[in-house]
């Protein structure tokens, strides 16, 4: 179901369904459906409502994706979990009957994400779970089925207009398997800010990736907007924008704020605004897909930041390429 926007206004996508809470983690997981839940009741309430189109994800076959990404065994191993009435992965990444058709539905979206942004050459966000930074070749692993944002670049790079992807991960916890599944490829850069030390350990800044295209930054706990502020100025933008990206991914994790129980850096939800801006500086059309982030007011209150800052953006540049329209007349 599409959702319009009204008159006049200038519509920012979110790809969402809610077939997406149908991924059931158990009692007291932190990733879980909940957190959908209270970013979509936020949003509606919102002022910015009104600017907003909700898109369900296309009916279509992600696997060709995935498994040019995934091992095509761990892939099938999922399925048979979820046939079998769940199971786990490891200890904090629980299977449900519905997990793997909800994967494979997240998957869609963020495909679905990479093409509205590219043929409309915009922004948008694709709200959905399960997350998917930490999914490796052959293993899923802290709450992550699929690697979402690894799929998404590399469905990118089969349009012909499209020769380079970053990814930016500004979850709190580092990407290792969006790292491990693009690192070697040219084509694609990854850029990691992330608290060290934490979960899953990885993430050093001595891992640069097999063409110098990864670019770790860890983040000391405590950290507040001036710390990150001053990463993105020394290292972040120039190493992206030397990359010259035709596409940017941001795994969109939330789990940075100060108010969520599961790491200890200090942002606050406007302070995602900021951060968006500069995403903007980067590349013109940037995919924004949401990976952590359990604190539910929090979360809602940084995707609303994102979204209002791409829209701003948005805005600014239309401005500007009227103005040059009109210097030419």
């Amino acid at each position: 179901m599409v959702t319009s926007v009204a008159p006049g206004q200038t519509p920012f996508r979110i790809i969402y369904s809610e077939r997406f809470l149908d991924h059931d983690t158990g009692p007291g997981h932190p990733e879980n459906a909940g957190r959908l839940t209270a970013v979509v009741t936020a949003l509606k309430a919102h002022p910015i409502a009104p600017q907003l189109e909700w898109v369900e994800p296309c009916d279509r076959n992600p696997l060709p994706w995935v498994n040019a990404v995934h091992d095509p065994a761990y892939v099938l191993t999922l399925e048979r979990i979820a046939e079998r009435g769940g199971g786990r992965l490891d200890g904090d990444t629980p299977v449900s009957s519905a997990s793997y058709g909800t994967a494979l539905l997240a998957a869609a979206a963020w495909l679905d994400g990479v093409d509205y942004v590219l043929n409309h050459d915009t922004a948008g966000f694709v709200l959905a779970r399960p997350p998917g930074h930490h999914a490796e070749y052959s293993r899923g692993m802290g709450f992550c089925l699929l690697s979402n944002a690894a799929i998404a670049a590399r469905y990118a790079l089969d349009r012909p207009t499209i020769n380079r992807v970053a990814v930016l991960d500004w979850d709190v916890h580092h990407g290792n398997g969006t790292q491990q599944l693009v690192g070697n490829h040219p084509q694609i850069a990854y850029c990691s800010l992330h608290q060290m030390p934490a979960y899953p350990g990885t993430g050093a800044t001595s891992e640069t990736g097999q063409y110098n295209n990864v670019l770790n930054v860890p983040i000391a706990a405590g950290s507040r907007l001036k710390d990150y502020q001053t990463q993105f100025e020394q290292q972040v933008i120039p190493f992206l924008k030397q990359f010259q990206p035709d596409l940017l991914i941001v795994s969109a994790g939330y789990d940075a704020t100060a108010a969520d129980p599961l790491a200890g850096v200090d942002l606050m939800p406007a302070d995602y605004g900021i951060l968006t801006t500069a995403c903007h500086q980067i590349a013109p059309r940037v995919l924004f897909g949401l990976e952590g982030g359990y604190d539910y007011q929090a979360l809602s209150q940084s995707v609303l930041a994102t979204i209002e800052a791409s829209l701003q953006a948005h805005s600014n540049r239309r401005k500007d390429s009227l103005l040059k329209d009109s210097s030419r007349r």
